[in-house]
C-alpha cells in the first residue's frame, strides 16, 4: 500500500439504525487498532520450554479514537446522546486502498475541549460491541 493522505480515512455512523452511514463530524485526526488476546497452553513437556498459544481462541476487539470538530449541531447531539445514554451503533472506518471495518461501537471516551480564542473540539474513543466485517477495497 503506498502512502495515503490521512484526511482520506473515513469515520461515519448508521444514526437511524437503518444501515444508511454518513460522515459525522470533521476529524482532524484518526486512529483504528485491532487486537487478539492470546490463550496461553504451555505445559511441562512444551518443546524447549517455549509458549504454546491456542489459535483462534482469544476474544478479538478493536479500538477507533479521533479527534476533530462536529459539522453541525445535529451531529453534536446525536454523538452526545450516545455518550450519556451508552448507546451501541453500527459504524464505518473507510481506510483508502485498504477497505472498509464494519460493526457496532459504543463510545467509551469523550472529551471536548476549547480556547478562547477557537473551536469547539472533541476526542472520542469507541469500543467495538460485537462482531466486525471487513471489506477489501
Amino acid at each position: 500500500m503506498t502512502a495515503q493522505k490521512g484526511k482520506d480515512l473515513l469515520l461515519k455512523l448508521d444514526g437511524d439504525g437503518a444501515g444508511t452511514f454518513t460522515t459525522v463530524a470533521g476529524l482532524r485526526s484518526r486512529s483504528i487498532a485491532f487486537n487478539a488476546e492470546t490463550v496461553d497452553v504451555t505445559h511441562q513437556e512444551s518443546v524447549g520450554q517455549w509458549r504454546e498459544l491456542l489459535a483462534g481462541a482469544g476474544a478479538k476487539h478493536a479500538r477507533i479514537a479521533g479527534s476533530g470538530i462536529f459539522k453541525d449541531a445535529a451531529s453534536d447531539a446525536l454523538v452526545r446522546s450516545y455518550v450519556f445514554d451508552g448507546t451501541i451503533r453500527h459504524w464505518q472506518v473507510i481506510v483508502p486502498d485498504f477497505g472498509t471495518v464494519q460493526g457496532p461501537f459504543q463510545i467509551t471516551s469523550f472529551e471536548l475541549t476549547g480556547r478562547h480564542d477557537g473551536e469547539v473540539a472533541f476526542d472520542l474513543a469507541l469500543e467495538s460491541a460485537g462482531e466486525l466485517s471487513f471489506t477489501a477495497v
